[in-house]
C-alpha cells in the first residue's frame, strides 16, 4: 500500500510540474503546442484521480481540472480548425480565428479554475501523507480495480448497442484507454486491445472533428469552401470508425 501511495504522489507532482511548464509556455507563446500539452497533462491527471474521487481533496481537484479542460477545449478545437483552414489555403479565415485564440488564451490563464487547480495540487501530497500516517488510505488497490472494471463494462455495453452513439462511444473509449495507460497493472489490457482502442479513438476523433466543422459551417460562411472535403472526410472516418468498433467488439467479447 505504501508503494502505491508513493507512486500516486510522485505522479501527481510530475503532472503539476508539467502543467506549470505548459502554463508558462502558453503565457509566453514559445511554441504552438502549449495548450495541447496542457490538455494532455490534464487528461493524465484526471485519469489518475478519477477512481479516487471519494478521497478528501480529490473531488475539488477533479472539478478544477474539469473546469480548466472545459475552458481549454474550445480553444484547442479552434487551434485545430485554424490549422485545417491553413491546410486548405483559407488564410483569411485562419487569421480571423487566430485573433479569437489570442483573446481566449488570457481568459484561460487568468481563470479562477486554473488558480484553484494549482492551489489544490500544492496541498494534496502533504495532506495524503498525513492521511497515510493516520491509516486513512486503506483499500486503494481494490478501489482502482473496481473502477477499471466498471469502465470496461460500460464500454462493452456500448459496443454491443446496435444504436450506439459515436460521441458517447468515443468518450468511453478514451476513458478505458487512458485508464489502462494510467494503471496498466490493474487494467491488465493485452497490447492488441490497447492498439484497437487507440485506432478506434483516432477514427472517431477524425469523424468528430469533421462533424463539428460541418456544424460550424452552417453558421460561419467563410468555412463553406471546405465543406465538400469535410463531408468526404467524415464519410471515410465513419467507415474506419465502424470497422474499429467491430474489431473492438470482438476483442472485448
Amino acid at each position: 500500500m505504501a508503494k502505491l501511495i508513493d507512486s500516486l504522489i510522485a505522479r501527481i507532482l510530475t503532472e503539476e510540474i508539467r502543467l506549470r511548464s505548459c502554463r508558462a509556455r502558453l503565457r509566453a507563446r514559445t511554441d504552438e503546442e502549449g495548450l495541447h500539452d496542457l490538455r494532455v497533462s490534464l487528461r493524465r491527471l484526471r485519469s489518475l484521480l478519477r477512481p479516487l474521487k471519494k478521497l478528501p481533496m480529490v473531488q475539488p481537484l477533479c472539478e478544477a481540472a474539469r473546469e480548466v479542460g472545459g475552458l481549454g477545449g474550445p480553444l484547442r478545437d479552434l487551434e485545430v480548425l485554424t490549422a485545417e483552414l491553413e491546410r486548405h489555403g483559407q488564410h483569411e479565415a485562419a487569421v480571423r480565428r487566430r485573433a479569437h485564440l489570442e483573446r481566449g488564451y488570457p481568459v484561460l490563464l487568468s481563470s479562477q479554475a486554473l488558480q484553484r487547480l494549482f492551489v489544490t495540487l500544492d496541498a494534496l501530497p502533504s495532506f495524503w501523507r498525513l492521511m497515510q500516517r493516520e491509516g486513512d488510505l486503506h483499500g486503494l488497490h481494490k478501489r482502482l480495480l473496481k473502477h477499471q472494471c466498471k469502465q470496461q463494462l460500460r464500454l462493452l455495453d456500448a459496443l454491443h448497442d446496435p444504436q450506439f452513439d459515436r460521441h458517447h462511444l468515443r468518450l468511453l473509449i478514451k476513458r478505458v484507454r487512458y485508464g489502462a495507460e494510467t494503471y496498466p497493472d490493474i487494467a491488465d489490457l493485452p497490447a492488441s486491445a490497447a492498439a484497437l482502442l487507440k485506432n478506434a479513438q483516432a477514427a472517431l476523433g477524425d469523424w468528430h472533428d469533421r462533424h463539428e466543422w460541418l456544424l460550424r459551417a452552417d453558421g460561419e460562411a467563410d468555412l463553406a469552401p471546405c465543406r465538400a472535403d469535410w463531408q468526404r472526410g467524415m464519410r471515410a472516418a465513419e467507415k474506419r470508425a465502424d470497422a474499429s468498433v467491430k474489431a473492438l467488439r470482438r476483442a472485448f467479447a
